[in-house]
């Protein structure tokens, strides 16, 4: 039985959120809270196996709850948002980045034609993240302000070569469940002349991509955007895929492909086109990257990196939040590194010299 807390200041929001959870017999609601002050009292007393948290309430918001658990009871919290503006967004995601394991749209009511997906979606997520195990975490320092080289409206870098300096043309990388922390950690640690592309797919919920997009951009000193149809492929920049489409590469010269072809092993966009796409455009002069994230996606793409010549990193087991989608990678054979995210990017930069 996966004992629930549910935190959210709307009675509604909190008894819907409860009669989704509680229509499987596997979950057991233990509380309800109206403000995150009080999730902390009841996490504290109630000890529950994970925490749904709103962001914003009177008294205390998601993110100052999530922060005051991971230090007091370190449990895991899922944030649920009904909200997919940018600055919502960014928010639950500096959430994630002080301790929460995912952010998610709250499922829509009853009645509406996406409410049984929207349920589903929250039964499993509650599912897997109940059972990761989750350290304490100081409350100092949580909020990391963006580095002091950051550069508001980032310029592109320069238009990408025939040939990349060094063996490095362009990075991939793909990531699904703790994936936003994950990569943040790679691009915070990537300098503004680094002299590759970086194409990126995340699973994330729909609507939420723009978010996404500007909250890694605040925090890395790349430009970071959503990819449009047909633009160049510049060094030095990270191409975000949007909504509902996969992310492709074309070229030499190289220019971004935006494809609505099927979604494949049920994403779209999905990771295993997009290795299978650079792999075809930089051969090996490709660096893949799958990170934390359930299921394998990804991992076919992998096998086109690997006959292209270009190298594979896959997050180490102890640093994913799910260690499915590397795990899958390295069960086949297909990662040459397995390594935390900032030691990824130590990699990267080494083979960009």
């Amino acid at each position: 039985m996966t004992r629930v807390l549910v935190c959210d200041d709307s009675a509604t929001s909190r008894a819907h959120l409860a009669a989704v959870l509680r229509a499987h017999p596997d979950f057991d609601v233990v509380g309800e809270a109206r403000d995150g002050p009080e999730a902390v009292r009841m996490a504290l007393v109630l000890r529950p196996d994970i925490v749904l948290m709103d962001l914003w309430m009177p008294g205390g918001d998601g993110l100052e709850a999530t922060m005051e658990i991971m230090a007091q009871a370190p449990t895991p919290v899922v944030i649920v948002t009904g909200s997919a503006a940018v600055s919502d967004v960014k928010f639950g995601l500096e959430a994630v980045r002080a301790g929460a394991l995912a952010l998610i749209a709250k499922p829509a009511g009853p009645g509406h034609p996406a409410a049984a997906d929207e349920a589903r979606r929250l039964v499993e997520t509650v599912r897997t993240m109940a059972g990761v195990k989750v350290v304490r975490r100081s409350r100092a320092g949580t909020r990391v302000a963006p580095p002091a080289t950051t550069r508001p409206g980032a310029r592109p870098g320069p238009a990408l070569p025939a040939a990349g300096r060094g063996h490095l043309r362009a990075v991939a990388v793909a990531a699904s469940t703790g994936g936003p922390a994950a990569v943040q950690q790679i691009l915070v640690n990537l300098p503004p002349t680094f002299p590759a592309p970086v194409l990126l797919v995340q699973h994330i919920t729909a609507g939420f991509t723009d978010g996404l997009a500007a909250w890694l951009g605040t925090a890395c000193r790349l430009p970071v955007k959503l990819a449009a149809a047909g633009e160049p492929l510049r060094a030095g920049t990270v191409y975000v895929a949007p909504d509902g489409y996969h992310l492709e590469a074309s070229g030499p010269p190289h220019a971004v492909v935006l494809s609505s072809r099927p979604a494949v092993g049920g994403f779209r966009p999905a990771g295993t086109v997009l290795f299978e796409s650079t792999a075809r455009a930089f051969g090996s002069g490709l660096a893949a990257v799958i990170l934390t994230g359930m299921g394998d996606d990804g991992v076919a793409g992998l096998a086109a990196v690997k006959r292209a010549g270009g190298v594979v990193f896959g997050q180490d087991e102890k640093s994913c939040v799910v260690y499915g989608m590397p795990g899958a990678a390295a069960a086949a054979g297909l990662v040459d590194h397995a390594l935390p995210p900032a030691d990824i990017a130590a990699k990267l930069l080494e083979l960009a010299r």
